[in-house]
């Protein structure tokens, strides 16, 4: 992960300023008592998602890798929030490292634009495997990652030797991307399953395009014998 780039004002002023996400916004319209749903936002980058949580009432927590995202995101939320809760519940944290949080405690996950940002296959897997410990049983996990295809410049991405599905090229530095039968197979194996089917959309960039599998599971309600 180029982490400088993740630190820059401009960056967070650009990931701050889009819109929630629209399928969490319809997702969360299911939840008639909000103040009762523990959700977690992993990569919450400038809180566009972790300020509709609040807002909605959600018992709301969030994490990102890099500080400027995450000052931004306590400051969006401090009014709903207040500064003590919104520093409390807003952290520096890893996607692959979510041992602040006990097993089984969250009811919603959103990460939306995070587990690309993978450096390797082991953490990758990782941040899956701690996803789901988090999650409860019947927890709902809302996903976005860059899946082959992407290139957000027009002049490429670089295969990385020795690390199957781990490219070069972005200015936000190496991606990992996955097809979403490869995404499936591999929450699967953790006990999720599609709540819907995965869809993978491709968005034509001045130069380049964006390629993203968009996925909803939900964690079995009972574990398997």
């Amino acid at each position: 992960m180029n982490s400088s780039f993740w630190e820059d004002k401009d960056v967070v002023e650009q990931f701050a300023g889009r819109e929630p996400d629209k399928r969490l916004v319809k997702l969360i319209a299911q939840y008639p008592d909000p103040a009762c749903v523990r959700a977690l936002d992993i990569g919450c980058a400038g809180g566009r998602n972790t300020e509709v949580l609040a807002s909605r009432g959600f018992d709301v927590e969030a994490i990102d890798a890099s500080a400027a995202m995450i000052a931004h995101t306590r400051g969006r939320v401090a009014p709903i929030l207040g500064a003590a809760e919104a520093a409390r519940r807003v952290q520096v944290g890893r996607m692959d490292d979510l041992s602040r949080y006990a097993d089984a405690c969250f009811d919603l996950v959103v990460a939306l634009g995070v587990y690309h940002a993978a450096q390797s296959g082991a953490e990758w897997q990782a941040a899956l495997s701690e996803t789901t410990r988090v999650m409860k049983l019947g927890a709902t996990l809302l996903v976005a990652v860059f899946a082959p295809g992407t290139d957000m410049s027009g002049e490429g991405v670089t295969p990385v030797a020795g690390e199957p599905h781990l490219f070069d090229g972005m200015r936000s530095g190496r991606h990992y991307m996955v097809e979403a039968g490869i995404l499936d197979a591999d929450l699967a194996r953790h006990g999720l399953s599609p709540v819907v089917p995965t869809d993978t959309v491709t968005v034509p960039l001045e130069r380049g395009r964006r390629v993203t599998v968009n996925a909803l599971y939900r964690k079995a309600t009972r574990r398997a014998a």
